[in-house]
């Protein structure tokens, strides 16, 4: 039996990089750049203005002058006005280019405009105004240069990346395909959802929360379901194991009678890599490869168990798979002491809060086991305990594996 440690290891050894596509821009949200986006030109692409107001020159107001005669309006979006008397200015508006001979911009509130005459506008500064030179002005280049990478690979595609990305130009993105995965659910007890149970039966329940979890990690993911019948397994999982990249199997995997999985995926050819973690919940856990085609998770069929391993394991390939790095690790405060005997490591459901000195508090909350379904809708998160430890006090800061 693996260590959560050993059997992450093997999981993300399989995940090689799936291959890029060229997707359009208003269509890459979310998606992983396959390759580095540069600015085509500086950040800002000019000396932009970043308040209401004038713009002169500051020399003219630092030899004593205090009113200017406006020479013309500039918007946003129009070509830069030059400043013919350097004793003069420009009427400016904010985003438009710092016209040429002005160096310094005065916003409304600190000046008055007035019209002495039909056709002429003069400005003149509040008393006691001091000016900085190049005061309300973004320089040409301040942030970024022309060449600079501003989205390297790897970067996922958020929306303020897809503004930059649209910024410099980038109509087309080279991006990671999606990862088509095949979640399926098994067990003659399992009915669609849709339909009335007998007392002996449950709804189906996992197969959509599975498919949720992989298209929340931005793969594709199609439902199906298999009876406990080891002739229906044997001729549905070879063309599942052939035709997508991860196959995600709920329940039949544990030792009863019913669990026919893990000989079925044997003959079928998939590749053993391990079967059972040292975990609670999902211990039951297999994992292989078909060769040529599908890695398989076959997760136990209880929905803590699924889900938890699906967050632990899955959604960890499926990032490394699409070209990203792997999560940042966080961690949380332990709130309340919790002993757990069993050499196990123990994926322990808390409630999340914001501590009064900003720290990340973790409550433990009433667990009925791996079959309690409505425990996922109180659980922020799982705290990762470690197996080496069987007592934990108030105050310890332990791994948060967040659902």
């Amino acid at each position: 039996m693996f260590s959560v440690a050993e059997a992450t290891a093997r999981v993300l050894a399989t995940a090689a990089p799936l291959p890029a596509e060229q997707v359009p821009l208003t269509e890459a949200a979310g998606r992983i750049l396959r390759a580095d986006l540069t600015a085509d030109r500086d950040f800002p692409p000019f000396a932009r203005v970043t308040m209401d107001g004038i713009a002169l020159a500051h020399a003219a107001f630092a030899v004593g002058l205090r009113t200017f005669p406006l020479e013309a309006t500039q918007f946003a979006g129009e070509a830069p006005h030059s400043l013919r008397d350097p004793q003069a200015a420009v009427e400016i508006m904010t985003g438009a280019v710092l016209p040429p001979g002005t160096d310094t911009v005065v916003r409304y509130e600190d000046l008055t405009i007035r019209s002495p005459t039909a056709g002429s506008r003069i400005a003149t500064l509040n008393p006691g105004l001091v000016l900085t030179c190049g005061q309300a002005v973004h320089r040409q280049g301040a942030d970024r240069q022309a060449g600079d990478v501003l989205l390297p690979i790897g970067t996922r595609l958020s929306p303020a990346a897809l503004a930059v990305a649209a910024t410099i130009g980038s109509a087309s993105v080279s991006v990671t395909r999606r990862a088509r995965v095949a979640v399926v659910g098994t067990g003659d007890e399992a009915i669609p959802f849709t339909e009335n149970p007998l007392p002996h039966q449950i709804r189906r329940s996992n197969g959509l929360m599975l498919q949720a979890l992989v298209q929340q990690a931005g793969a594709t993911a199609d439902v199906f379901h298999l009876p406990d019948d080891a002739d229906q397994l044997r001729q549905a999982l070879p063309a599942l194991l052939k035709g997508y990249d991860v196959v995600v199997l709920s329940g039949g995997v544990s030792k009863g009678r019913a669990d026919l999985l893990p000989t079925v995926l044997r003959e079928a050819g998939a590749e053993e890599i391990f079967h059972e973690v040292a975990q609670r919940p999902g211990k039951p856990l297999w994992f292989g490869q078909y060769p040529g085609g599908a890695v398989v998770f076959g997760l136990p069929g209880n929905p803590v168990s699924s889900f938890v391993s699906a967050v632990r394991y899955v959604r960890p390939w499926l990032r490394a798979a699409s070209g990203q790095a792997p999560a940042p690790s966080e961690g949380a405060v332990l709130t309340e002491a919790v002993t757990f005997a069993p050499p196990l490591t123990y994926f322990l459901p808390v409630r999340l809060v914001s501590g009064p000195n900003g720290q990340l508090l973790a409550t433990p909350q009433r667990d009925g086991g791996s079959g309690d379904l409505a425990l996922l809708l109180t659980a922020d998160g799982f705290l990762e305990l470690p197996a080496a430890r069987s007592a934990f006090a108030p105050g310890a800061v332990l791994p948060l594996l967040r659902g």
